[in-house]
């Protein structure tokens, strides 16, 4: 027999065997014979509770002692078509169900929930409703002090580790460890296990480990799982939560894991993030992941980083519309010198998307048919500058710009990314003279058409759009003008709105661009008020 059969032969005895049924308490209930809830004042205790239609039943819990009560319902099995109104489990922070409310646990609870009291007494109250349905629930609740030094903590790298405590020794009884995992805006958290060993049971009802999509324990329970495994789990965000819970019997050596991002994408780079240790797990490593280019390497080993910009190692751009996708896909080589392999294959296909004023990331892993889903969010990096001749070779650095009373001026929308292909156009510009643009405003460009008539737009050219006006100014007193624009950006290779020029709200309708972004630039002031300023002694600033 192999060392995984009596691995799992022995987990299996010690569930059957261990101590915590000494301290488990059945409670059950039918319909026209209730019989549930109790008073309790035991240390710590286990609860599996079985109830049908129309229970009604409280349980409180009480002891002499200066300690609070943490409470978890490890598992729970609700009607499957009750509400939080109809079937519920209610805690409440003291001796009855007239203290103050903890919380609510009900059939579309997305969390293993646990609920702290703020002294030594603590109630829950369990309804159900007229269906007749098996319900079943497992709680277990101790006493402890508050002041007990807390496990977990904050991790806010791009990876890092977290271990349970004691590792590889045995974790300790009642422990209720939470890791907080926030990485950089616009990237995901991939989360591997290097070991994991827990104490197994079918519903990990005693100890268990909950992963959250988020920064919460409320909601978003991504999985639960305990046992002998090498779990995986990824988030839709830069938020994760992970949580270690244990009872008092049947301690293992716990868990390693690390944690890394997977996919970010900006206006100009692709960065494609892989955990070694989920190389690893493959039998792989970095010299086994190229891209569509092969001459494209890793920027580092551990994690394994491909960072490159959107134009290049092969990556394949496709205009549908109202936006561009970038794809490029990372994948396993098998070796050379091999004629047969029992290797799964890993590939990586990474998605950045340019749509609606934001990127949207996309990567899906296979492995062997096996697909995993993660997205998140970033912008196109776009600027407004004005320059001092139609060269545009010298931008103007100061703030306020002064100028002359029908000055010609220079400005210029600038994008930065490494996409030769793309083209911006300045779709409206409108002048006012308040930053906030609440207040009268007086359009330059709509719609590509020229308002003014001294504007004139120079053709879209590479990542610029340019555009001449003449300085006026604001009746009423107001000394200075602000410019806000919207900028569309487009692929030069295909027909687009970028080439469309001036056309008419009605034809605009039909008519499609990439990319949105507004961009602002100002203030600007006549040079007659910095001359009258300084003579008073006094310069705007």
């Amino acid at each position: 027999l192999s060392g995984n059969y009596f691995k799992f032969l022995f987990i299996f005895v010690a569930v059957l065997c261990r101590p915590a049924l000494q301290a488990l308490c059945w409670c059950s209930s039918s319909t026209g014979a209730p019989r549930c809830g109790t008073s309790l004042a035991d240390p710590n205790k286990s609860l599996k509770i079985d109830l049908n239609s129309d229970a009604n039943c409280v349980w409180q819990i009480e002891r002499n002692e200066n300690q609070t009560i943490r409470i978890i319902f490890s598992y729970f099995k609700f009607a499957p078509s009750s509400s939080c109104e109809t079937e519920s489990i209610n805690v409440y922070d003291g001796p009855s169900s007239n203290s103050p409310l903890l919380g609510q646990v009900c059939n579309n609870t997305d969390a293993v929930p646990m609920f702290e009291s703020s002294s030594n007494s603590l109630t829950f109250l369990i309804k159900t409703n007229s269906v007749a349905f098996a319900r079943n629930f497992f709680v277990f609740y101790y006493f402890f002090s508050p002041e007990t030094t807390r496990c977990g903590g904050s991790l806010t790298g791009p990876s890092g580790t977290l271990i349970s405590p004691n590792y590889p020794s045995s974790y300790p009884p009642f422990t209720y460890c939470v890791w907080h995992i926030q990485t950089a805006k616009k990237s995901k958290i991939n989360l591997q296990f290097k070991d994991f060993f827990l104490e197994l049971d079918q519903n990990c009802q005693f100890d268990f480990l909950a992963v959250y999509d988020g920064l919460t324990t409320n909601t978003g329970l991504i999985g639960k799982v305990c046992g002998v495994s090498r779990p995986t789990f990824q988030s839709s965000s830069n938020g994760m939560t992970v949580v270690l819970s244990t009872d008092y019997a049947n301690s293992y050596r716990g868990f390693s894991a690390q944690y890394t991002t997977s996919l970010t994408c900006s206006s100009d780079r692709m960065e494609i993030v892989v955990s070694k240790d989920y190389l690893d797990s493959f039998g792989y490593n970095e010299t086994h992941l190229q891209l569509n280019d092969p001459t494209c390497k890793p920027v580092s080993t551990d994690p394994v980083i491909f960072s490159f910009p959107l134009n290049s190692c092969g990556t394949t751009k496709k205009d549908e519309g109202h936006r561009i996708t970038y794809t490029n896909i990372l994948l396993t080589v098998s070796e050379t010198d091999k004629i047969i392999t029992r290797k799964k294959s890993i590939q990586i296909v990474a998605k950045c998307i340019m749509e609606n004023n934001s990127t949207v990331e996309v990567i899906y892993v296979t492995e062997n048919d096996l697909i995993k889903n993660t997205t998140s969010v970033g912008r196109y990096n776009v600027s407004m500058s004005f320059y001092d001749s139609d060269s545009f070779s010298s931008p103007v650095l100061q703030s306020p710009y002064y100028v002359d009373l029908n000055q010609t001026l220079f400005a210029q929308v600038s994008l930065h990314s490494s996409d030769p292909d793309l083209l911006v156009f300045v779709d409206t510009c409108v002048a006012s003279p308040q930053p906030d643009f609440g207040s009268v405003t007086y359009d330059l460009i709509r719609s590509g058409c020229n308002k003014d008539d001294t504007v004139v737009t120079y053709p879209p050219i590479e990542h610029y759009g340019r555009f001449k006006f003449n300085a006026f100014r604001f009746l009423r007193s107001f000394s200075s003008v602000y410019l806000q624009c919207d900028i569309l950006i487009c692929d030069s290779t295909t027909n687009s709105r970028c080439t469309e020029g001036c056309i008419s709200r009605q034809k605009r309708a039909a008519s499609s661009y990439t990319w949105k972004a507004k961009t602002v630039v100002g203030p600007i002031r006549l040079k007659r008020d910095l001359r009258a300023a300084d003579r008073s002694g006094k310069r705007d600033t």
